[in-house]
């Protein structure tokens, strides 16, 4: 063989190899790509189902417990918060049955006994003296006037009868107190549960309030600590926090909720149900208010504008059901606003562990849904009205 075709050929062989090589580097780089692509779709795919973990190991946490828990973590509430909806309110009604009986609800009427020139600046409230909503200032109301109110509502099937005073605290209202406790004890005659509403009290006050008879004791947070200062700068969120101290360490039941629709983010709702939460004693009836906007009220010519924060209807129901599954043992009342609300959507809040409405003539300064229209409402859902001075079994489906 010539020298000539032993040169040729091995050109040929080594173009061939380097063919080779040249496709094998190829090869090799399309292997490590799709490795380091399935690297990191086994890594998403572990991280979602790690947190798809996390989120069911909060909500049987929540669902295993056999009685309140109050060192909720902000970031449990926000996992239960955000939980897919429809698991969510599944869930709360789970829950709900097994504290209490789902076919019960209270059914509260309020009275304003005293309406108007609160000396708050409150920015939704149409009682305060600083803004112009054609509200006059009215002293207190007759005893026989309360008496009267009373006997009407439980006739309507209310159990539990409570009275509004638009007073910023009690501090030298000796006399108030004293005309405030007759119409306790002439209330509680009537064998309905009472609840007033007066402003700040300390712990004396609280305890002459308990003494005359009272049951209940209403005093919200309003919103979140982060969103407070924005709506209320006369009163602070700890001035609050003292005032349900207070009545607690008298012995009376606090009744401690909020409002929605302040112009506040979900967040704001994960930090109101976290004051809750972590409160040394739940609130005995948790009252859900949906704002209703009072012309002459800052905050309701806040709302009208562009940037401002509406509040959606899936985030009354996630604030519902949350604190369902954090305060088992609360009463949630839907309060203002409900006669906003469509059938369906109130029927939806009981789902996700509602039990308790304010049903009558009026709220304080707000429209409220009639006696009649309710027990049309709640006889078609199977509902019947919560007995007075009832006591909850911890754990209705263990007894």
């Amino acid at each position: 063989m010539s020298f000539q075709v032993l040169t040729k050929s091995a050109s040929k062989r080594l173009a061939m190899w380097t063919k080779f090589r040249s496709m094998s580097t190829v090869v090799g780089d399309m292997l490590k790509t799709d490795l380091a692509n399935s690297r990191d779709a086994l890594a998403s795919s572990s991280k979602k189902g790690f947190e798809a973990t996390k989120r069911q190991s909060v909500l049987q946490l929540a669902r295993s417990l056999k009685s309140p828990r109050t060192d909720w973590t902000k970031e449990e509430l926000r996992e239960i918060y955000n939980t897919p909806l429809l698991e969510l309110l599944h869930q709360a009604q789970l829950h709900h049955r097994d504290f209490h009986d789902p076919q019960e609800v209270q059914i509260c009427t309020l009275l304003s006994i005293k309406t108007g020139g609160c000396t708050e600046d409150c920015k939704y409230c149409a009682q305060s003296s600083r803004y112009d909503t054609g509200l006059k200032a009215e002293k207190l109301i007759q005893l026989e006037d309360v008496v009267k109110a009373a006997v009407e509502a439980k006739e309507n099937g209310a159990t539990r009868f409570c009275m509004g005073a638009a007073w910023r605290d009690m501090k030298g209202r000796k006399s108030g107190i004293r005309k405030i406790g007759e119409m306790v004890k002439e209330v509680n005659k009537l064998g309905l549960e009472t609840c007033v509403t007066l402003g700040m009290v300390d712990e004396e006050q609280a305890v002459t309030l308990k003494e005359a008879g009272l049951t209940a004791y209403n005093h919200n947070i309003d919103t979140s600590r982060e969103h407070y200062p924005k709506v209320i700068s006369t009163r602070t969120y700890d001035d609050r926090l003292q005032t349900i101290k207070n009545v607690q360490k008298s012995g009376l039941k606090a009744c401690t909720g909020g409002i929605l629709g302040l112009g506040e983010t979900r967040e704001d709702h994960i930090g109101f149900l976290f004051t809750l939460a972590t409160m040394d004693s739940h609130p005995e009836s948790l009252p859900i208010n949906m704002l209703v906007p009072i012309r002459g009220t800052p905050m309701a010519e806040e709302l009208t504008k562009k940037n401002s924060i509406k509040l959606e209807f899936d985030s009354v129901l996630r604030t519902v059901a949350t604190a369902r599954l954090v305060m088992p043992k609360s009463i949630i009342r839907l309060a203002a606003g409900r006669y906003t609300m469509k059938e369906t959507e109130q029927f939806l809040c009981f789902m996700a562990g509602c039990n308790a409405i304010f049903s009558g003539k009026k709220m304080l300064t707000t429209m409220c849904n009639g006696w009649d229209e309710d027990k049309a409402m709640l006889e078609k859902w199977g509902l019947k009205p919560m007995k007075s001075f009832k006591k909850h079994s911890s754990n209705l489906s263990l007894v």
